[in-house]
């Protein structure tokens, strides 16, 4: 193959993997936010039957919700919670909204992954470990408000950008992964072969 014919098949898988990765992250991204409509009483999609025996979101939810909760209660503050709230008497009030389940950068991580031309079993490993690591730190992020707003009463009013902190944290982890992963499932185009 001519340099020119490689840096062609490069254009051309560089374009797929582009495309692939745009479409993917639609359909991630608003598939969950359309199922999050449907899941939701009182929407405009709300469907009671895949509510009552498919609602992810709620299981998301409840998944980060409680294990945060015991690592509050390992910090010694008492915490209760229901579906979508953290109370830690003496302490914050949390909620944890659609936008505080991390699905964005999830969906962002899973259409990346996907849409990279690697073997099947090192994308579904990056897939694992990306959507893990993921969750352990929104719990880490929802039990670390907990904490520093039980211990630091006056500065609840400061921690109104933590969706924007948690974002930046979380993308730099993810392109960290994702950087190794790559430079890991890259194969150089050998010119002459």
């Amino acid at each position: 193959m001519t340099q020119e014919e490689a840096k062609k098949q490069a254009n051309k898988k560089a374009i797929k993997f582009v495309i692939a990765l745009f479409v993917l992250y639609i359909v991630f991204s608003q598939g969950n936010l359309f199922m999050n409509s449907v899941m939701t009483p009182g929407s405009k999609y709300y469907n009671a039957y895949i509510s009552a025996h498919f609602n992810y979101i709620q299981g998301l939810k409840s998944a980060l919700i409680i294990p945060a909760v015991w690592i509050i209660k390992l910090f010694g503050f008492y915490a209760i919670h229901n579906e979508m709230d953290v109370m830690v008497v003496a302490g914050p009030y949390l909620r944890v909204n659609y936008s505080c389940l991390g699905l964005g950068v999830m969906s962002f991580l899973s259409a990346f992954v996907l849409a990279f031309p690697a073997s099947w079993k090192s994308t579904l490993k990056m897939l694992v470990i990306g959507l893990i690591a993921i969750y352990i730190l929104n719990v880490l992020r929802i039990a670390g408000l907990g904490v520093l707003l039980g211990f630091f009463k006056s500065q609840r009013h400061n921690f109104t950008y933590h969706h924007e902190v948690f974002n930046i944290i979380v993308y730099i982890c993810v392109f960290t992964m994702l950087y190794f992963w790559i430079k890991k499932n890259n194969k150089p185009v050998v010119a002459g072969h």
